[in-house]
C-alpha cells in the first residue's frame, strides 16, 4: 500500500528556532471518512515504524478490531526526520542541494505534533474520535491531547510516558555513542553508520524484550555449539535494521525523544496533564523495563478521569506488538462505547 503525501508549500519553524523551506509529511489511511467526520481513529507510531500502521501493527488493521475499517478513517502519518517519506536527514536542503545527512536541524516532539497537526488540518479533520500512541508513539499523543484537549474526544496511551526519563534517555545515548563510534557515521552517504546503527539496534532490544522475552525465545537446543542463538538474534536484527532504515534519521529521533516533556512550558508535568479533556485510557504492559506498570499507573492517576488497564506478557515493552488479543479486549470497547 503506497503513502500519501502532504506538502506544506511554506516555511515550516521548528521549536529550536530553526526553519524548514517546505514540509512533506508522509501518510496512510484506511476506510473511510463518515460525513459527519466523527469516526476518526489517529495512530501515532514509534521509533523506526512508519505510517503503515498493517505492516507493523499486527492483528489491529482488522474488521472486528479496535482499528476497523469498516467502521473507522484510520490515520497514521509518518514523524519527522523519519526514514519514511516525511522531511527528513536525507531529503534535500534547498540552501545546498544535496541531502542534509547531519546538518538536519533539531526537532522536538512538539515539532512532530504540530506538524501532525497540519494535516490534520487539511485533511479537514476537526475532531478525533481516538488518539492511539504506543511507546513513543505514546510521546505524541499525550502531547497533542494536552496541546490541542478540546480536540481529541478519547486518549489511548500505551506504554509510554508523559516526559522522557533519565533510564529512557540513557538507553538513546548508549545506542547514540554506538552509532558514533562508527567511523563512517557523519560522511555524506546514505550507508553511513552501518556498523553503528546495527549495534544501537542490539542494544534497543535488550530492553525492549528483556530477560524474560529472550529467555523465552533464544534458548539454544542441547547440544548447541557457538555461536549461540541469542547472538545471531542480536547481528541477524541489527542487519535488517540496516536495510531499511538509515542512521542519521535513527539518530535523530533519538534526540528528539529525549526532548520529551509535556510539562514544559506548562508549569509541569501534573499540571498539563490535568488540561486533557479526553477520556483516556492508560495501559500498561507486566514486564515492561522501558516504561514500568509503576510509571503507567502514575501517569493514569494524574490524568482527568483516566483508567488504566494491564497486558500480561513476557515480552517486556514489545508486548504491544505481540500480545494482540489482550490488546484489542482492552481497545476494542474503548474505542467502540
Amino acid at each position: 500500500m503506497e503513502a500519501l503525501h502532504f506538502e506544506y508549500d511554506a516555511p515550516f519553524t521548528l521549536e529550536s528556532g530553526a526553519t524548514l523551506p517546505r514540509l512533506t509529511i508522509a501518510y496512510h489511511t484506511y476506510g473511510q471518512l463518515a460525513p459527519s467526520r466523527d469516526n476518526v481513529i489517529w495512530v501515532c507510531h514509534a521509533l523506526t515504524a512508519n505510517s503503515e500502521v498493517a505492516d507493523w501493527w499486527p492483528h489491529t488493521v482488522e474488521q472486528g478490531r479496535f482499528l476497523d475499517p469498516s467502521r473507522h478513517f484510520i490515520v497514521c502519518a509518518n514523524i519527522l526526520g523519519s526514514h519514511y517519506g516525511t522531511t527528513g536527514p536525507l531529503h534535500t536542503n534547498p540552501a545546498t542541494g544535496r541531502p542534509y545527512y547531519g546538518t538536519f536541524p533539531n526537532f522536538t516532539i512538539r515539532d512532530m505534533v504540530r506538524a501532525h497537526r497540519l494535516l490534520a488540518d487539511a485533511l479537514g479533520i476537526g475532531g478525533i474520535a481516538a488518539l492511539i500512541g504506543s511507546s513513543v508513539g505514546g510521546f505524541q499523543a499525550v502531547e497533542w491531547a494536552v496541546e490541542e484537549p478540546s480536540r481529541i474526544e478519547r486518549l489511548a496511551l500505551i506504554a509510554t510516558a508523559a516526559k522522557a526519563s533519565p533510564w529512557c534517555i540513557a538507553i538513546d545515548e548508549t545506542q547514540r555513542m554506538a552509532i558514533e563510534a562508527d567511523p563512517t557515521f557523519g560522511q555524506p552517504r546514505d550507508d553511513a553508520g552501518r556498523a553503528g546503527i546495527a549495534a544501537a539496534r542490539a542494544i534497543g532490544l535488550l530492553t525492549y524484550r528483556g530477560g524474560s522475552g529472550y529467555n523465552r525465545t533464544q534458548q539454544d537446543p542441547d547440544g548447541t555449539t557457538l555461536p549461540h542463538r541469542a547472538s545471531t538474534y542480536q547481528r541477524y536484527q541489527g542487519e535488517k535494521l540496516c536495510r531499511r532504515y538509515n542512521a542519521y534519521s535513527y539518530h535523530a529521533i533519538l534526540n528528539a525523544f529525549d526532548t520529551h516533556d509535556v510539562g514544559r512550558g506548562r508549569g509541569g508535568v501534573e499540571a498539563a496533564l490535568a488540561r486533557i479533556k479526553a477520556r483516556t485510557l492508560v495501559v500498561g504492559i507486566t514486564t515492561d523495563l522501558v516504561f514500568t506498570p509503576a510509571e503507567m499507573h502514575w501517569l493514569a492517576d494524574r490524568i482527568p478521569g483516566s483508567r488504566y488497564g494491564e497486558i500480561v506478557s513476557e515480552f517486556g515493552h514489545d508486548g504491544f506488538l505481540v500480545e494482540h488479543e489482550q490488546l484489542n479486549a482492552l481497545l476494542y470497547p474503548f474505542v467502540n462505547n
